[in-house]
């Protein structure tokens, strides 16, 4: 498994199959992207998984004892923490015909069948990471403005050089440097 990056953008990927050969499969496709890549084998440990830290992208096996990947989906989907993260389905091609229209239903962003092309699999979470990494940069973006508005609003004049410091540094960051 790939180490985590310092970078507070660094995004994990969930996987969640209970099949080993598939985890696997995964892993190589999407090694390449130099980003986590977490394993959960049931629904239960997809949901701990997702307490525990954030995450881009959850690709989720529908076809799963215990907790289907639906009922996961509705539960990742029912927590303020975890609502927005995208889920992409994955399931086998000899699914139900429903099966698509219920992912949809439940919240996925996406909805793939195996054997997938790893190149397109590849390009879909290529796209969830790059928009989980542009969310975080506007919120600690958010985050340094609020800041400065405090600062602003204190009872002791802040220094304008530290403001003016300060702003130029939030607008680098912005522009795709440095955290300030």
């Amino acid at each position: 498994m790939p180490t985590e990056k310092a970078s507070e953008d660094s995004a994990g990927i969930l996987l969640v199959d209970d099949m080993e050969d598939n985890l696997t499969a995964l892993e190589a496709v999407l090694r390449s992207l130099n980003e986590p890549l977490v394993r959960a084998r049931s629904g239960e440990e997809a949901m701990k998984a997702l307490l525990e830290r954030r995450f881009a992208v959850v690709l989720l096996d529908i076809r799963m004892p215990g907790m289907d990947g639906f009922e996961t989906a509705a539960h990742i989907k029912r927590l303020d923490r975890t609502k927005d993260v995208p889920i992409v389905f994955l399931t086998g091609s000899d699914a139900e015909a429903g099966y698509a229209f219920r992912g949809y239903a439940t919240g996925a962003a996406d909805y793939l069948t195996k054997p997938f092309d790893p190149w397109v699999l590849r390009a879909k979470v290529t796209v969830f990471l790059d928009l989980y990494r542009k969310s975080r940069r506007l919120e600690r973006l958010r985050e340094g403005l609020a800041e400065l508005e405090e600062r602003l609003s204190a009872d002791e004049p802040p220094d304008p050089a530290e403001l003016r410091r300060r702003v130029r540094e939030l607008q680098r960051w912005a522009a795709g440097g440095q955290a300030p």
